[in-house]
């Protein structure tokens, strides 16, 4: 359930920052980092239904699942480091009442 909340937290960052000008500052760094973000989630996401349905009992394929659990908790780290710097960056949404910065 993390996973989703964090899925929609980084789409509604996303479409906060297209809808900026395209000259804000960050704005390219932003969209690269959130685009990355939300494609390794949706691959960890494939990568636990893959490794959810096989099965662990089989001395065949534990070496397998470990594989696939390793590469899965990096994936996760990487998207954890991500994300801090998703939020180091800051999306700061301008609306009608907002001054802007000239």
């Amino acid at each position: 359930m993390l996973d989703v909340a964090l899925f929609m937290s980084n789409a509604t960052r996303l479409k906060a920052v297209l809808e900026q000008e395209p000259s804000s500052p960050y704005y390219i760094v932003l969209v690269t980092l959130l685009s990355i973000s939300l494609l390794l989630q949706v691959v960890i996401g494939i990568l636990l239904i893959i490794t959810a349905r096989m099965n662990l009992n089989e001395a065949s394929k534990q070496q397998r699942l470990n594989q696939l659990n390793d590469t899965t908790m990096v994936m996760v780290f990487i998207t954890v480091i991500i994300n801090i710097f998703i939020t180091a960056f800051g999306v700061q949404k301008i609306g009608p009442l907002t001054p802007r910065p000239y």
